[in-house]
């Protein structure tokens, strides 16, 4: 891969192709500007998780091993 600006209608290269003949290339062109980050709402989820009041008590399948 080599890299290369496109500016007021011109591609110059970074670097030199390794190629010694007039040949065809593929441009693909990569915009890096970076997407807007998205403020995420608070609370969304409020009232769907359910956790059980004896969540921290040892299991009874568990009862000979602890």
């Amino acid at each position: 891969m080599i890299k290369g600006i496109f500016e007021n209608g011109q591609i110059t290269l970074s670097e030199k192709p390794p190629v010694d003949k007039k040949m065809e290339v593929i441009v693909t062109f990569i915009d890096e500007t970076p997407a807007p980050l998205i403020k995420r709402k608070a609370g969304i989820l409020s009232g769907k998780v359910w956790m059980s009041d004896d969540f921290d008590e040892p299991l009874k399948d568990f009862k000979d091993y602890v």
